[in-house]
């Protein structure tokens, strides 16, 4: 595995990274809203410091089907926050999760040291201002489907043959645009483009993504596949299905982890380090 290189800090393997999910929407599926006041937002921020958050994601548009943001309204609701932040902490990786090159622009000029494309590059141009900040970039499989949409009947001949194939190609891609190679993570996106089975299909065979070399990052907090793998929870009861996923996935090797729990994501993974010996 390749050391992991943000803002001048390097993860090397074995090393846990925590990704603490801030989202300026008011549509959210997990928050309902609730950071998505500036001041409120700055306060989840600071909360996820606290908690042990290594890079902090700032998205301004739900995943999900909903009300149509444009990119102005979308730079609206991330720039000022970013800007904001990297004044209050001046050593936190901050990330943004866009799709959108003219976005990326203007959140990298604005101190984001990550750009968090989880729809799987539907913008080439992304890469290319990743090249031109010197930003991170995070490549995901998102089934090459639409932003914002949910497939019908989605199938793969393998999926996570699928996965590994599309996220390479995409990080190959980006360090050939001027990306450096050692920010660039893949992300399997469970749920984007993925049913509940491709989604656990992923998660069981995560160790064929870490075995690539790039550094994965995983994104499962709270998400449909574990409430709906254990019997149809609600998002408020996917807690410990989320802790648990964390823990297989670490074990696994993966290396990023984006969470709405940032504290309790960092006491799982000690537990991981601990029991694998890890230094």
């Amino acid at each position: 595995m390749t050391i992991l290189r943000l803002r001048g800090r390097e993860f090397r393997p074995g090393e846990f990274a925590i990704m603490a999910v801030v989202n300026r929407t008011p549509d959210s599926f997990f928050d309902r809203g609730r950071t998505y006041g500036f001041e409120a937002a700055l306060e989840a921020v600071d909360a996820a410091v606290g908690g042990g958050a290594d890079i902090v994601d700032i998205g301004g548009v739900k995943a999900g089907p909903g009300d149509e943001v444009d990119p102005a309204e979308e730079i609206r609701r991330v720039a000022d926050l970013v800007a904001a932040v990297r004044e209050r902490h001046p050593d936190l990786i901050i990330s943004v999760d866009t799709w959108r090159a003219e976005v990326g622009e203007v959140v990298a000029a604005a101190g984001a040291d990550l750009l968090n494309d989880t729809w799987g590059g539907v913008d080439p141009g992304l890469a290319r201002v990743a090249a031109e900040y010197g930003t991170g970039l995070v490549c995901a499989h998102a089934g090459r489907v639409a932003p914002r949409t949910r497939p019908h009947r989605i199938a793969y001949d393998d999926v996570v043959a699928d996965v590994i194939g599309y996220t390479t190609g995409l990080a190959e891609r980006a360090a050939a645009a001027g990306v450096p190679r050692e920010s660039i993570l893949i992300d399997p996106a469970h749920d984007f483009g993925k049913n509940t089975y491709h989604s656990l299909e992923v998660g069981r065979r995560l160790d064929e993504m870490t075995a690539t070399g790039w550094p994965v990052l995983v994104a499962v907090s709270n998400k449909d596949f574990v409430g709906e793998t254990l019997g149809g929870l609600p998002v408020d009861e996917r807690h410990a299905g989320t802790m648990a996923t964390l823990a297989v996935s670490a074990w696994q090797g993966a290396r990023v982890f984006r969470v709405h729990d940032a504290a309790s994501a960092r006491a799982a993974l000690a537990a991981v380090t601990r029991l694998r010996g890890l230094p």
